[in-house]
C-alpha cells in the first residue's frame, strides 16, 4: 500500500495540528513535547511546521445575538445609571448546563459594570415540586416566594443534565480563546430572605450513611447578615456564586453543570465573595460568562451535598487579559492568591494544586521551582473546596503578606 494511501484529507490534516497546538496552548504539553508532535506529524505527511495558530472557534462569525434582542424585548435586560442590569427570567437563564455556543442575552466591553439576577434550583428540583408549594408549606409567606422562580419552573426546559439554574450567558467583547477573563466580583446580595439546604440519596461525603432525601428551609436575616439554622444557631452569611464560567470548549458540547472545569464552573469557592477576583480562560469568542449556584453561607467541604442555597443577584465588571493563557482558573482576594486544583481524585487534586502554586510562584514571584515547593510547604494552606460535585477541589491561600519586595 502506497503513502498516499495513507494520507489524510488537508482539512483533517490540519485538525491534527490545531489539536496539538491547543494542547500547548491550554498548558497540557509543553515546548519540547509540542514541537516532538509537530515533528511526528510532519513525518507523516499530515503537517508542515508551522507557527501556533489560534483555535479555530476564533474565527468564527458574529452570532447574531438574537437572545439580546429577544431578552430586551421581554424587558429583563435593561440599561441602569450603575450599567447594564439582568434580571432572571425564562429568556435569559438555563437549566442545568453549561455550553460554549450558547447565544449570549447580554454584551458588554472590558471595564463596563453589569448586575446579574440569579435563581436558586433548590425548591424547584423534581423532590420538591412546585416552588409555591415547596415555599408556602416550609412557612415562606406567599407574597416572599420568588416570582422569578415560579415563572421559570413554568417556562425553562430543565436539561436532565445537572441541577443549577445559570444565568446568561454574557458576551464580552473582544474575548478570544487564550485570552483570560478577570471578573471582579464588586457585590453579592440575596435576593430573598431564605434559603435551602438539601441532601438526597446517593449524593454528599456520607452516600451510604445519610440515605434520604431532606430540604431544609432556613431564614435569613439580611439586616444582620446570619442565617438562622436554628433558634440556637445563627451562621454568619458571606453570600457567593457557586458558579462562575466561562463557555467550555465548543468539542465538549453541553456539559453537566454540576463538575467544574478548566472553564471554572461550579468551583463552589466560598472565598469568592465581594471584593475578590476569579481569573478564567476564555475557550470561545465573546467568553460567554455565566454565573448561578448563589450561596449565603457554605463550610469548606460542603459535606452534605449544597450549602445555604438561595437566589442572588451579583454585580461585576470585566478586565480582559488578552494573550494570557491559563490552564486552569485562579482567584485573588484582598489578602490572599488562590491556585486550584480539580479532578474526581482529591489526591490527584491536591497535586493540582501544588503544582498551579509552584508554578504561580515561579511566574509571579521569580523563585525557583525547588524554592516555590518549599513556599508552598511553609506558608500556604491547601483546604478542600468541596467533595460533593464529581469532580473534587483543592484551593491553595497563597497569603500576599509573605512579600515584602
Amino acid at each position: 500500500m502506497s503513502d498516499h494511501d495513507h494520507d489524510h484529507p488537508r482539512s483533517q490534516r490540519g485538525a491534527y495540528a490545531d489539536f496539538v497546538d491547543e494542547l500547548f496552548r491550554l498548558n497540557l504539553v509543553d515546548q519540547p513535547m509540542r514541537d516532538t508532535l509537530r515533528e511526528g506529524l510532519t513525518r507523516l505527511g499530515a503537517a508542515r511546521a508551522a507557527p501556533i495558530i489560534k483555535p479555530a472557534s476564533s474565527g468564527l462569525p458574529h452570532p447574531g445575538f438574537a437572545a439580546v434582542r429577544r431578552a430586551e424585548e421581554a424587558g429583563l435586560v435593561r440599561g441602569t445609571e450603575s450599567g447594564l442590569h439582568i434580571s432572571a427570567g425564562a429568556e435569559t437563564v438555563h437549566w442545568g448546563y453549561l455550553w460554549g455556543a450558547a447565544e449570549p442575552v447580554a454584551v458588554v466591553r472590558p471595564g463596563e459594570t453589569i448586575t446579574i439576577d440569579t435563581v436558586s434550583h433548590e425548591g424547584l428540583m423534581p423532590d420538591q415540586g412546585e416552588p409555591a408549594a415547596f415555599f408556602t408549606q416550609a412557612g415562606i409567606a406567599p407574597d416572599a416566594v420568588l416570582r422569578q422562580a415560579v415563572e421559570i419552573y413554568a417556562r425553562v426546559q430543565h436539561s436532565g443534565l445537572g441541577p443549577h439554574i445559570v444565568s446568561g450567558p454574557v458576551w464580552i467583547e473582544g474575548a478570544l480563546p487564550g485570552d483570560t477573563l478577570a471578573v471582579h466580583i464588586l457585590d453579592v446580595r440575596p435576593l430573598v430572605p431564605y434559603g435551602v439546604n438539601s441532601m438526597r440519596t446517593g449524593k454528599g461525603g456520607l452516600p451510604e450513611e445519610f440515605t434520604l432525601n431532606r430540604s431544609l428551609v432556613i431564614p435569613l436575616d439580611i439586616d444582620r447578615n446570619i442565617a438562622r439554622f436554628s433558634p440556637r444557631i445563627e451562621v454568619p452569611m458571606a453570600p457567593f456564586f457557586g458558579i462562575m464560567a466561562t463557555g467550555p470548549a465548543r468539542s465538549l458540547g453541553r456539559t453537566s453543570s454540576v463538575p467544574p472545569g478548566p472553564y471554572g464552573g461550579n468551583i463552589d469557592l466560598k472565598e469568592l465573595t465581594a471584593g475578590s477576583i476569579l481569573y478564567l480562560p476564555v475557550h470561545v469568542p465573546g467568553a460567554l460568562f455565566m454565573v448561578g449556584d448563589g450561596h449565603a453561607a457554605q463550610g469548606d467541604g460542603e459535606v452534605d451535598l449544597t450549602a445555604i442555597e438561595t437566589s442572588m443577584t451579583g454585580r461585576f465588571r470585566f478586565e480582559l487579559i488578552r494573550g494570557e493563557t491559563l490552564a486552569w482558573p485562579r482567584a485573588e482576594t484582598p489578602t490572599h492568591w488562590i491556585a486550584i486544583g480539580l479532578h474526581a481524585d482529591l489526591e490527584e487534586a491536591m497535586r493540582m494544586a501544588i503544582r498551579e502554586t509552584v508554578g504561580f510562584l515561579v511566574r509571579t514571584q521569580g523563585l525557583t521551582r525547588e524554592d516555590a515547593y518549599a513556599l508552598a510547604s511553609i506558608a500556604v494552606d491547601f483546604e478542600v473546596t468541596q467533595v460533593v460535585d464529581g469532580v473534587k477541589g483543592i484551593h491553595a491561600m497563597i497569603p500576599k503578606s509573605i512579600f515584602i519586595g
